[in-house]
């Protein structure tokens, strides 16, 4: 398809054709599955019954379902989904690897811990959002101090990454341990990945972050699209590799801590939506608007799925995230093979 530019004073935009209709198909997607989720459950809602409340004109259980229960928690699923995949993009372009993602090198990983810390230490909910986002801080600071060696080597990130995510999973067990029973169930949950009982606390922490963070990410579009070339390429270029590798590291973990914080390590979403985003509008460079769209894809239907599995059991949703990401690791296993064969 046909690529065309557009233009305001020094800033430039190209777009593609096929990507703007994959980003306007992905969009209408979500529209879909959000006014399903709102429209059926144990209480299905019609459309005049949702405007009744918009309005302000329902009765009080409408209204306590719509507006107090399945509002915030599709809002949240969408905002989650967006800050993952917005992460997950981010850091495979920045390593060059699509099996590196915020949760297979760690930053996931710690954010949980840093959240489950402050459980431990305070015996409250209330302290989850900067105890993750202190856990994610943290973990990426060691994974980029250990992979330190006169700069940051990319595979090096990857690997070392690993390692502290590993570790770091086996510090959350151990924390679970000094949370008594009750809670400790609950935060079993959240680890998994929960959508369930979303409040408007939880809309206000993720979209206020995406608003700060998001334009950031966007901003870092122009350079991550030269530190997709070896690190030589782009120095030539002119590229600071070192500082927009903190700096796009940094965006990534305020994404990640702000999702981990309102819905629990989603597990993979961050991981498929820059491959499916990519497999889906055909782009080599970043694509990041579109792996966002991909990860609130991947999350509302995981979410819609996790609410009506089972006669209505509400699993949490992290479950069936898995179950998309588990055939996509493959495929890009399968994919990398492929390509080293050649």
């Amino acid at each position: 398809m046909t690529a065309s530019s557009l233009r305001w004073g020094p800033f430039s935009l190209r777009l593609r054709g096929r990507v703007v209709l994959t980003n306007l198909g992905l969009c209408a997607l979500i529209i879909l599955i959000m006014g399903i989720g709102i429209t059926t459950g144990s209480y299905p809602v019609d459309v005049a019954g949702i405007v009744r409340v918009l309005l302000a004109e329902g009765d009080d259980v409408l209204a306590m379902i719509v507006v107090d229960n399945r509002l915030p928690r599709l809002l949240t699923a969408l905002g989650v989904g967006l800050a993952f995949g917005l992460a997950g993009e981010m850091i495979q372009t920045l390593l060059r690897n699509p099996l590196a993602s915020p949760d297979v090198i760690g930053f996931s990983a710690g954010a949980s811990v840093g959240a489950i810390a402050t459980i431990v230490l305070t015996g409250t909910t209330w302290f989850i959002l900067p105890g993750a986002v202190s856990g994610g801080i943290a973990a990426a600071a060691l994974v980029l101090l250990l992979s330190w060696d006169r700069g940051l080597a990319a595979g090096g990130i990857v690997l070392i990454g690993i390692g502290v995510g590993l570790t770091l999973t086996v510090v959350s067990n151990l924390l679970m341990v000094r949370i008594d029973a009750s809670s400790a169930a609950d935060v079993a949950k959240w680890l998994v990945g929960s959508l369930n009982s979303r409040s408007w606390t939880d809309v206000g922490t993720v979209w206020i972050g995406l608003l700060i963070l998001a334009p950031l990410a966007f901003w870092q579009q122009f350079a991550l699209g030269r530190l997709i070339f070896q690190d030589d390429v782009a120095i030539g270029l002119g590229v600071p590799l070192n500082w927009h590798r903190i700096t796009v590291v940094t965006i990534a973990i305020g994404l990640v801590a702000i999702a981990v914080a309102a819905a629990g390590p989603l597990p993979f979403v961050a991981f498929v939506a820059g491959p499916i985003a990519h497999g889906l509008n055909g782009a080599t460079r970043p694509t990041l608007l579109s792996a966002a769209l991909v990860g609130a894809v991947v999350t509302l239907l995981a979410d819609l799925v996790a609410r009506s599995a089972l006669g209505g059991s509400a699993l949490p949703s992290g479950v069936f995230t898995a179950l998309v990401g588990a055939p996509v690791l493959l495929w890009v296993l399968l994919a990398q093979a492929r390509k080293q064969r050649l």
